[in-house]
């Protein structure tokens, strides 16, 4: 299947006109329970909609709706996530799916890993940042990001490489255990280029200003 899947669920987007600049008009869209709140301000209509209806009206439409029971091991996002695979997608788009419950926000970053595993290109965006698992194939961020943060969600990872930034590294490790490659910034006008021989990194891309005086940075290293 060539179109990818955007998976919406039902974590609160303030910014709805930056978040349409992402979709593409071949994109299926999963909406899950009450992340059908997004359908109208997105712009786009569900191709699915998934979900256990506990936080909104089980709609009564012609889309294909799957009906999930309320006591389950997946959340409506992971069930969604599954879905997408089971049918064949290579991409995935997951908005909506960061918020108040750090739980389901961890669930669902996660989820990028869970994906990745399986061959799945994943992509998480919220209000400020866009995150993606990245590893051997490495990422390239623009100067447009304010910051851009690398973490390890997966034990370790070795052999990391960062040029065009302030803070490079060469042939580094970052492990679970010290999360030092927080808040690193791309050379103005340039474009900075992360690579990992050994494992996988969460690579977070931060659109507005942050605060700066928090530390991070790769000091150790850079």
């Amino acid at each position: 299947m060539g179109n990818r899947c955007v998976i919406v669920g039902g974590a609160e987007i303030g910014q709805y006109a930056r978040l349409r600049t992402l979709l593409r008009r071949d994109d299926d869209f999963f909406f899950c329970d009450c992340g059908l709140r997004h359908a109208k301000p997105l712009g786009v209509e569900p191709t699915l909609i998934v979900g256990d209806f506990d936080s909104y009206p089980r709609p009564n439409c012609k889309v294909e709706t799957i009906v999930l029971p309320r006591e389950k091991d997946d959340t409506d996002t992971a069930f969604a996530a599954k879905e997408a695979l089971r049918r064949g997608y290579r991409e995935v788009l997951l908005l909506g799916a960061v918020g108040q419950r750090l739980d389901h926000t961890l669930g669902n970053v996660y989820l990028l890993l869970w994906l990745a595993r399986r061959g799945v290109r994943a992509r998480l965006v919220d209000d400020y940042s866009e995150m993606e698992l990245i590893g051997r194939e490495g990422a390239e961020i623009s100067d447009g990001f304010a910051y851009f943060s690398l973490l390890n969600i997966t034990g370790r990872a070795s052999g990391i490489t960062v040029t065009g930034a302030k803070y490079p590294l060469a042939d580094a490790e970052i492990s679970s255990e010290y999360q030092y490659g927080i808040s690193n910034e791309v050379q103005p006008g340039g474009t900075a280029r992360v690579s990992v021989a050994r494992g996988e990194l969460l690579l977070v891309k931060v659109y507005g200003a942050a605060d700066s005086g928090n530390g991070g940075g790769y000091g150790a290293l850079g």
